[in-house]
């Protein structure tokens, strides 16, 4: 199971060059990705909020080895034809390290939707998610994009340069036991359960992801699961997840305590023995 840092760009980590250089101290310390999230409000006391393609393109520049990518972006509020031109950039500049988190988002945590006149209902975004994604793969091939959807037209555009990587990997974020987030999360290159609270969740989720993607190799699929570095992340593992990302808690995270998560090191199922 690999590891990876994932933290929310909220105050003392709302500056780039500050994250920059974590992520170069957790690339030497052997970690294997550093994720951020993507958010443009969190309820408070959160102040300060940074923008997480600006801050991966200095990570990117400040690393060599380590995977990098936002984790999760809610598609349905951004532009894809804009996400296309950021992902094939931020691939190029990293020399094919960027993995793309994707997901519906939800307005609770900051109303990063009702109060900037974004789509609110669920079932729409989940539209809007879905078109996206298929914009974006057609869009990393170099070739002209049609797309005429529900939501997004892209007419006869060919997006150049195409990403280092043959495509860029996609993880979609979800809830364990809803089938649709496991069916669209099938589809793609990787799933990131929402509000994991058991090994036997994930257990049952990464079956049903098998069963739908019968055929293809399991060796082309991950499951990255969000926890503290003092969950029980054996269980996890035997469960199904192939990433371990480590979680913080975005309304005290500081940079301390990202630090301090860095230097005691990534998984290893000796270290976790009891």
């Amino acid at each position: 199971m690999k590891s990876a840092i994932w933290i929310p760009l909220f105050d003392e980590l709302a500056d780039p060059l500050v994250v920059a250089r974590l992520a170069a101290e957790a690339e030497e310390a052997g970690w294997d990705g550093f994720f951020v999230w993507d958010h443009v409000r969190w309820r408070e006391p959160v102040q300060a909020a940074a923008d997480p393609w600006i801050t991966l393109a200095a990570m990117a520049a400040a690393t060599s080895t380590i995977r990098l990518g936002p984790m999760v972006t809610a598609l349905p509020r951004r532009r894809p034809q804009v996400v296309a031109r950021h992902t094939a950039t931020l691939d190029r500049l990293s020399n094919g390290r960027l993995t793309l988190g994707a997901g519906l988002g939800s307005d609770r945590f900051g109303g990063e939707f009702s109060r900037f006149g974004d789509e609110e209902d669920d079932r729409a975004r989940a539209g809007m998610l879905d078109e996206s994604l298929a914009i974006l793969r057609q869009a990393w091939t170099g070739d002209a994009v049609q797309h005429h959807g529900e939501h997004f037209t892209v007419d006869d555009v060919a997006f150049l340069p195409r990403p280092v990587q043959p495509t860029v990997p996609v993880w979609i974020a979800g809830f364990p036991g809803r089938i649709r987030p496991l069916h669209r999360a099938a589809r793609h290159d990787g799933f990131v359960p929402v509000n994991l609270e058991h090994p036997d969740q994930l257990a049952e989720a990464v079956a049903k992801i098998a069963d739908l993607r019968v055929g293809e190799p399991p060796s082309s699929y991950d499951v990255a699961v969000t926890l503290p570095a003092d969950a029980d992340l054996a269980a996890f593992r035997a469960a199904g997840a192939t990433w371990w990302l480590a979680d913080f808690d975005p309304h005290s995270i500081t940079v301390d305590e990202v630090r301090s998560v860095i230097r005691g090191g990534t998984y290893s199922p000796a270290k976790f023995v009891e």
